[in-house]
């Protein structure tokens, strides 16, 4: 007899179609699964067995061989448990062919029969939607994520038994749905809030620019000076994530499945911060069969990067291409994966090994070498595509004992969407650019001209303080972003002028 059953298979953070052929004969009885299954799928052929014994049914003494098409493409993971044990159940007749017709199914099987959360549930219904599918059939705990797509009906179902009496008896089981906006409605509770923070304004406002321009933002100050807290923070000044980015970055959690099974969206920016003893492979993402990692898992939302310089040079090293091209292209010898990866850099260091060379009241105990030689460890590629470099003070004790509350986010929030409106409606011509820190040379000369004033301006700086080449591009767009902030159609003077401030690590006391 043969069968066959739909499931669904991840490729990066897309989905394709896998077809599950049955074909079972009175020879010695034996399971046999092809198509490049890997370990977790050929050990389904234990799970189903006994799956199938303890949901009261009885296996067929048969030679049973399943094959996953397409059987080019390497499989991986549990998912095909629950297809698997239907096909069985098919070809021996135990259910009608007829009821399988446009239905996917997706599960990982318990010993005694009960479904299993599995990976990747919100691309492969996108995926089922796209090609026709009427039905998904998946563990009650994945439900919640694939519901989120409109088009499909999504049933939770907890157990093998609950399937086969769907399939055969066509049950009371309603499809799961999930409001949008009911979702959308609770976005933006951020616990952490700028408020919370005793003075620093001056860094504040760095972290509103960077937040305006979508620039990426390194902090430079002593131990304790309040680095950690403000960037921990900076997600709730950011611009709500809309729906499409919000899709965009779920299915990025459901593949590698650390989406809570209680969640159907994403719908507040990612903040990722990754220890310093991360391997490059954790920080890109990486594999035998490639998955995504902390750059891609910070899609639309903020990686920061805490005592950057104790990161291992190849580590930052590989953050230039996503940096620049905001992918990541993982290539083995047989595939070739590509991974989103739009975030903000937020970094923060020490000025020096012992971390009191800027503290004025504690005395550095670090000579002119191991300080330059502390910050050659981060490399001039890397530093080139961090646009604003602030010096972050060590907290005086007037303000730390001072009773008045800062701004809060949500007024600092208003600002920035503002200023990405301005940016929004500059670039919508324009596929590949969204705000002012993505803007290449072509786009600089068109939107960002300074005057005579604010060219002079420029000039004194690079010859006074000894600016590279490089941070003239990067003053440009930080000056267009704070004319943004303002309101302001041209560049003036005094945005030049906050722009320069922001470039402490191009200065040559820092030795660069």
């Amino acid at each position: 007899m043969f069968s066959k059953v739909l499931s669904a298979a991840t490729f990066g953070i897309d989905a394709y179609l896998v077809e599950v052929e049955t074909h079972s004969e009175k020879q010695l009885p034996s399971i046999t699964i092809v198509g490049l299954p890997d370990n977790a799928v050929k050990e389904s052929r234990e799970r189903v067995t006994a799956a199938l014994k303890n949901s009261g049914f009885e296996f067929p003494l048969k030679k049973i061989t399943t094959n996953l098409a397409p059987a080019d493409i390497k499989k991986e993971g549990s998912a095909f448990d629950l297809p698997i044990a239907i096909g069985i159940l098919a070809a021996n007749e135990s259910i009608n062919n007829d009821a399988l017709g446009k239905v996917l199914f997706l599960g990982e099987l318990s010993l005694d029969g009960s479904l299993r959360k599995i990976k990747g549930a919100l691309p492969i219904a996108v995926e089922a939607k796209r090609i026709g599918i009427d039905k998904l059939i998946l563990p009650l705990d994945s439900v919640k994520e694939a519901s989120i797509v409109e088009g499909i009906d999504v049933f939770g179902l907890q157990s093998l038994n609950e399937v086969v009496d769907f399939l055969n008896y066509h049950s009371n089981y309603k499809p799961v749905k999930t409001d949008r906006d009911e979702i959308f409605a609770q976005v933006n509770t951020y616990v952490l809030d700028f408020s919370d923070v005793k003075g620093q304004e001056n860094v504040k406002r760095a972290l509103e620019i960077a937040a305006a321009g979508g620039h990426n933002i390194l902090m430079i100050g002593p131990p304790g000076s309040g680095k950690t807290m403000l960037a921990k923070r900076l997600p709730s000044i950011l611009p709500p994530l809309t729906f499409d980015e919000a899709l965009a970055t779920t299915k990025i959690h459901s593949v590698a499945g650390i989406l809570p099974k209680d969640k159907a969206l994403i719908t507040e920016r990612p903040f990722r911060s990754p220890h310093h003893t991360v391997s490059d492979a954790a920080l890109i993402g990486g594999g035998s069969i490639p998955r995504p990692g902390e750059v891609s898992f910070s899609h639309h939302g903020v990686l920061f990067l805490d005592e950057l310089p104790e990161f291992k040079k190849n580590v930052l090293e590989v953050l230039r291409q996503p940096l620049e091209d905001f992918k990541v292209t993982i290539s083995r010898s047989k595939m070739s994966i590509e991974f989103p990866a739009n975030f903000m850099l937020a970094a923060a260091m020490n000025p020096c090994p012992c971390g009191y060379f800027t503290d004025p009241t504690k005395e550095c105990t670090c000579n002119t070498a191991q300080i330059q030689k502390y910050m050659s460890r981060i490399s001039g590629p890397l530093l080139d595509r961090i646009d604003i470099h602030i010096e972050v003070p060590a907290v005086k004790f007037k303000d730390l004992t001072s009773s008045s509350v800062g701004e809060k986010s949500e007024e600092i929030r208003k600002r920035v969407v503002n200023a990405r409106g301005i940016q929004h409606k500059r670039f919508e011509s324009l596929n590949h650019i969204f705000c002012n820190a993505d803007m290449g040379t072509k786009e600089l000369k068109k939107y960002c001209k300074i005057d005579s004033a604010s060219e002079e301006l420029l000039k004194m700086a690079m010859t006074r303080l000894g600016l590279s080449a490089r941070a003239y591009d990067r003053i440009i767009k930080v000056s267009r972003t704070i004319a943004d902030l303002e309101g302001a159609e041209n560049i003036l003077p005094n945005h030049i002028s906050e722009a320069i401030q922001y470039r402490s690590l191009d200065r040559e006391l820092w030795g660069h």
